[in-house]
């Protein structure tokens, strides 16, 4: 028995996804600079594949560039912003919930002198307006929010981030993590009102080591590579064409059936914290709902490595929170001032359109199970710690 549920980390990639990556490693293998037949065939691949992610984005073509995934991309947005903004101001805004990949590059700014305010989210585990708002400044050329929380699911209004710096008359560059959101919730770069967005492929059941970076048209970025003219000259180097390939057909699908997809993982969503209040009433929900394909829960006074380890026996794969921390404790959750005992006994249960109810009852069945066996095993002199 196999019950996977750590799609935050990555997911299955889907039949269609995979056989688009084998049709065009196997059929049309070409690069898709070369100027002959087999060179043409690749390009308008590459050129079918970018409209399909495009589409999905509310973005237009010209507007979407590829990365190797979601890090390179959050690490562009950072550095290439301020090869261009420095002139103007060095205060960056970010949040003290964003992943590493937006956190890391910001550090290293402040590190060379930019100053960074990092917000702290709400008991819910979002970041308010109105603390947006207090903190944007003339100087502001960068705020980095991530648009749904990995551990979480948290949802971040970035319309009306973008509203304020609108209305105010800043430059300020908006960028958003949309990496847990893209084909999950709906939205439009447009609808957002950003002017960078990261998403990637390996979290909506494409192959991994593909993203993009949607950069708003007129919208100046340093570059980060330098070589040949690909991706209009700012991203060079041969494209990962079969990855490529696979993430437009993952796109593309995943946009048509966002709304059916995320109707039946919401139930998921619902009938698994309902069981846990029937079967686990001591277990605590961390998550506010926003998104129905992440849940945090704790079980207090239990250990959240040792619980996933003992579901890791009974096949179920959950995990203690983002997979980048390497099994350090949760920064998000610490960030929303959550107490010892629930950190320390969290977990995130992160769904997909292929997981099934029975699955959800056997991972509650499951947590029974643990909970009563690390009890047994602390009143016999052993511990769960």
């Amino acid at each position: 028995m196999n019950i996977y549920f750590d799609n935050a980390a990555t997911t299955i990639v889907r039949e269609e996804a995979a056989e688009a990556v084998l049709r065009v490693m196997r059929t049309n293998y070409g690069n898709p600079s070369s100027m002959h037949r087999i060179g043409r065939a690749a390009a308008i691949e590459l050129a079918d594949a970018r409209r399909s992610v495009a589409t999905a984005l509310g973005a237009e073509e010209g507007e979407v560039y590829f990365t190797s995934g979601g890090t390179e991309a959050d690490n562009w947005a950072v550095f290439g912003t301020a090869g261009v903004t420095f002139r103007h101001g060095k205060h960056i805004i970010t949040s003290q919930i964003e992943h590493s990949a937006i956190l890391e590059p910001i550090k290293k700014l402040e590190s060379e002198g930019w100053e960074v305010t990092r917000l702290k989210p709400d008991s819910n585990g979002r970041i308010p307006v109105e603390s947006f708002a207090d903190v944007l400044r003339e100087d502001t050329v960068l705020a980095s929010i991530m648009l749904v929380n990995n551990e979480t699911g948290a949802v971040n209004q970035l319309a009306e981030f973008s509203k304020e710096i609108k209305r105010r008359g800043l430059r300020t560059v908006l960028h958003t993590d949309a990496v847990q959101g893209f084909c999950k919730i709906p939205f439009t770069v447009k609808s957002l009102g950003v002017d960078l967005l990261s998403i990637s492929s390996h979290k909506i059941h494409g192959p991994k080591g593909i993203g993009t970076l949607y950069i708003k048209s007129h919208n100046r970025l340093h570059s980060m590579f330098f070589g040949g003219p690909q991706e209009n000259k700012k991203r060079p180097g041969t494209e990962a064409l079969p990855a490529i390939a696979g993430f437009g057909v993952a796109a593309c699908l995943g946009r048509k059936e966002l709304d059916e997809t995320s109707a039946s993982v919401r139930e998921l969503h619902e009938h698994m914290i309902r069981s846990l209040g029937e079967r686990l009433p001591q277990a605590v929900v961390n998550s506010s709902g926003d998104s129905p394909y992440i849940l945090n829960i704790s079980l207090p006074g239990h250990n959240s490595e040792v619980l996933m380890n003992y579901l890791d026996g009974n096949g179920i794969y959950v995990a203690k929170g983002s997979a980048c921390k390497k099994g350090h404790r949760s920064h998000v959750l610490e960030a929303m001032q959550l107490k010892n005992e629930i950190i320390d006994g969290a977990l995130r249960i992160s769904f997909s359109r292929y997981n099934k109810q029975d699955e959800v009852d056997q991972c509650v069945t499951a947590l029974e199970n643990a909970s009563k066996t690390l009890r047994r095993a602390v009143r016999n002199g052993k511990t769960s710690k």
